[in-house]
């Protein structure tokens, strides 16, 4: 027989232009934690209360049994926020999905959706590639016939 709390554990990933964050959910008591270090650490205070977004929405009580550990690299700051906070929404709705219910999964998606729909779905935009005649992707040279 396998013990079942041992390996209650999701992970999942969010993404934003070149930042990719993995969020490992597991029950525990509370844990938020981002590269090793406490959430309540990121510096800029607009993007962190960002990254609390999702705790807000979906509430505390739901948190203060799960464990969120997030590795993130790749992008800049801003970027990076938004890739931790779309791995936090979409591995919470993950872990009920997989070890609590069918129906308070669906109640945080919806609640989640509702309010951004970026917290599940990533942002497909990336950078167009500079070519060839100009200084940009778009942008050409100025034309001159003298």
């Amino acid at each position: 027989i396998m013990q079942a709390n041992a390996a209650e554990t999701v992970q999942c990933f969010g993404k934003k232009k070149n930042s990719i964050a993995v969020a490992h959910v597991k029950r525990g008591k509370g844990l938020l934690k981002v590269n090793g270090n406490p959430i309540e650490q990121i510096m800029p205070e607009t993007l962190r209360l960002k990254i609390f977004e999702p705790v807000a929405l979906v509430g505390t009580d739901k948190f203060k049994d799960l464990d969120v550990r997030i590795r993130v690299r790749g992008g800049g700051s801003t970027s990076q926020v938004y890739a931790i906070r779309q791995a936090i929404a979409k591995g919470v709705v993950a872990f009920y999905q997989k070890f609590v219910d069918e129906q308070s999964k669906r109640e945080i998606k919806d609640v989640l959706a509702g309010f951004d729909r970026s917290l599940l779905v990533a942002d497909p935009r990336r950078c167009e590639p500079k070519k060839f005649g100009g200084r940009g992707a778009r942008a050409r040279f100025q034309k001159s016939y003298r």
